[in-house]
């Protein structure tokens, strides 16, 4: 299905696509694959819609289709597979975090005693040899991963995740088989000294049988913008945000609007935020409001992440207020505007701030 045919080539597109369109004989499974004669600059060739995937339409080259998770052109193997996501301390004992320069998403939301901690969620892993350090699982988490029909990987949970963890495929690091995927350095302590890597996470994957390819039902996150170039917002609301800051208060982080690369640079615990390949760098930032309260007596945190509730969407440059929603008990979370039209992202990479309710008024945005 994917050779390419003399004198032509394959162009392939993630786009809703509807029968009228269709001049093209073959369709395999639910109506999802369409192929159909086309002509680019003269020369005929096959192009290949799959629904439901993305918004905006960038026609791929060589084996290549658009990223769920970046909205970029990525190989077709790559792009169909399921993501893993890797749960990161940020302690400053366990600095710097291996691998997550790598990451397309990244979730940091707190956890106990004011310290944050991170999700990073990957499709392009295989190489890396060395990813973390890993902890332990904490009950929203097993959402956000299965937000991304992710696979979930972590080194333990804390009481109240257990029940959660049946949600999710998961790899937990002192659960048998899970084991596998792990190894202990010697340049740090424990537990900050857990971690894996891109050839144990595959094998490990397929010794517990999980599925690789995303399911069938899955039809992406985000809304990216086409074209090229830098995407600014224009919403009616939207602010510049050249420096924003999140209110976490352990770790101050805030990140700074590049404007010739388009990118966000992260700052915490009073400098750069660098990972073990430099400072870590998205085109996306995404400030998500929600409920909380703690479980009983604990410290553990409840956070309510299917309730819904104001935010801040950040790209471009600019500041746009939004109002977030999930999708059912394990669907995606959507960000729209004042209008009710969902928020579009630049292409590239996104960090998430799971931010307390209470604390909104605690933000502080800043433009040129």
């Amino acid at each position: 299905m994917w050779r390419t045919k003399s004198g032509s080539r394959w162009r392939i597109c993630r786009e809703k696509f509807w029968n009228g369109g269709v001049t093209g004989d073959e369709k395999t499974g639910q109506s999802i694959y369409y192929q159909y004669w086309d002509h680019d600059g003269g020369s005929s060739a096959f192009r290949l819609w799959k629904e439901g995937r993305g918004s905006g339409c960038d026609n791929g080259v060589d084996g290549k289709i658009q990223s769920y998770l970046t909205g970029e052109m990525v190989d077709v193997a790559k792009a169909n597979r399921r993501p893993v996501a890797v749960m990161m301390s940020n302690d400053k004992a366990s600095l710097p975090q291996y691998g997550i320069n790598r990451a397309d998403v990244v979730y940091e939301a707190p956890v106990e005693d004011d310290m944050n901690r991170f999700m990073s969620i990957f499709e392009d892993y295989d190489d890396l040899e060395r990813i973390g350090s890993v902890r332990s699982c904490r009950t929203y988490y097993t959402y956000f991963a299965r937000e991304y029909d992710a696979i979930y990987a972590h080194y333990g949970q804390s009481t109240f995740a257990v029940p959660y963890l049946k949600n999710v495929d998961n790899i937990n690091g002192i659960d048998g088989t899970g084991g596998n995927a792990y190894y202990r350095t010697k340049d740090k302590k424990a537990p900050h000294n857990a971690y894996t890597s891109g050839a144990k996470l595959n094998k490990t994957i397929g010794q517990l049988g999980y599925r690789t390819s995303y399911s069938d039902t899955y039809t992406g996150h985000f809304q990216f913008a086409g074209g090229t170039g830098t995407y600014v917002p224009a919403e009616s609301d939207a602010k510049d945000a050249y420096k924003m800051y999140p209110s976490y208060t352990m770790n101050n982080p805030r990140f700074e609007y590049n404007e010739s690369d388009g990118k966000y640079y992260r700052f915490q615990y009073g400098g750069k935020h660098n990972g073990d390949s430099g400072q870590i760098a998205v085109r996306n930032v995404i400030f998500q409001y929600v409920e909380w309260g703690h479980y009983a007596s604990t410290d553990y945190l409840n956070i309510n992440v299917h309730k819904g509730g104001a935010g801040y969407v950040f790209t471009g440059g600019k500041c746009v207020p939004v109002s977030w929603k999930k999708d059912g008990d394990f669907g995606p979370t959507r960000y729209y505007d004042s209008e009710g039209k969902e928020v579009m992202l630049n292409k590239g990479k996104t960090w998430i701030c799971i931010v307390g309710a209470d604390r909104f008024d605690k933000a502080e945005i800043y433009g040129k």
